[in-house]
């Protein structure tokens, strides 16, 4: 029996610009197994946050297919993405924007419930008050209003409402960037700590590859709007193959003043993801590049058992 929750086969998302078509998400593909986490990195900009939201539905993909339990989901009417959406949900980025301002937490929290006209009166009110013991907020703050919370609080309350309606899947669209350090740990163990009770699959986008690694289970590295490399977590940070992972992982800061790391700088000019010209889209900041790489985009290839990259001329460059 499959254990496979999720698979995005060749997604594609554009949008309308008058200069021409924005390339956000260009032909990425990868799985997701239940109980799961699927991290996202890559430079803001590069379409990891388009990715999400174009799975759940909230922009229409232009090509490309994404199957939910084996099911297309990609095309579906509203009726029937209604049904769907209660086991794939969304935690933003931005707590304090993607709350009403002029509900309270009880509130806040109820309202999917509400919404798919799940329960009412006592039983309602049980069901949040099990929702805010879940995420740790305090029975307390129920009439409290997002704006006299702080931000670990008010990611509190986006994560209840993530769960209300019992989901399998879950988009973490970057949920602890805006908190302090010592609020993300707390955020972070939270998540996990559900993800093994309600055995829940995640897609964790984040710039951040010391929370990327601290989470996920694979990884998939993107740059303008494509997979450069996907493996699992122990890989990527034991051995990475594309030039600009490399690069990417060389910016992690280590703890030690004494110890001296090589940062791998990034020169050259930005492609820009309008009407982007054949060939690999980091070959203009890429050392290695060489005329192939200006004319030919690169596929994902198997470099090792499930590690995958997208580069002309990864076996030279890693000899």
């Amino acid at each position: 029996m499959s254990n496979e929750l999720l698979r995005v086969e060749n997604l594609k998302k554009y949008f309308k610009t008058p200069r021409g078509m924005l390339h956000a998400v260009d032909d990425v593909s990868f799985t997701l197994d239940k109980g799961k986490t699927l991290g996202i990195v890559g430079e803001s900009g590069c379409g990891k946050s388009t990715l999400g939201r174009t799975i759940l539905g909230i922009h229409e993909a232009t090509e490309g297919k994404v199957f939910f339990e084996g099911n297309d989901i990609t095309h579906l009417k509203s009726s029937s993405r209604r049904e769907i959406l209660k086991n794939m949900q969304m935690i933003f980025q931005d707590p304090y924007a993607s709350l009403n301002p002029r509900y309270c937490v009880r509130e806040l929290i109820a309202d999917p419930l509400k919404a798919f006209h799940l329960m009412r009166g006592k039983e309602l009110d049980k069901k949040v008050d099990e929702l805010m013991e879940t995420v740790g907020l305090a029975t307390r703050l129920g009439n409290a209003y997002p704006h006299e919370l702080d931000g670990g609080r008010r990611q509190r309350i986006g994560i209840a409402r993530a769960l209300a309606l019992d989901p399998k899947f879950i988009v973490c669209d970057e949920p602890v960037s805006a908190l302090d350090v010592s609020i993300q740990a707390q955020i972070l163990n939270l998540l996990q700590d559900l993800q093994e009770e309600r055995n829940l699959s995640y897609i964790f986008v984040t710039h951040d590859m010391s929370v990327v690694r601290h989470i996920s289970d694979d990884i998939l590295v993107m740059y303008l709007g494509t997979t450069v490399e996907k493996c699992s977590s122990d890989d990527l940070f034991e051995k990475r193959y594309h030039p600009y992972t490399k690069a990417l992982m060389s910016a992690i800061p280590i703890p030690d003043i004494h110890s001296k790391k090589e940062r791998i700088l990034m020169k050259g000019e930005l492609t820009s993801p309008i009407n982007p010209p054949a060939g690999c889209g980091f070959a203009n900041r890429c050392p290695y590049a060489s005329e192939i790489c200006t004319q030919k985009t690169p596929c994902m290839e198997e470099i090792e058992p499930n590690h995958f990259v997208a580069c002309h001329r990864v076996r030279e460059v890693n000899e």
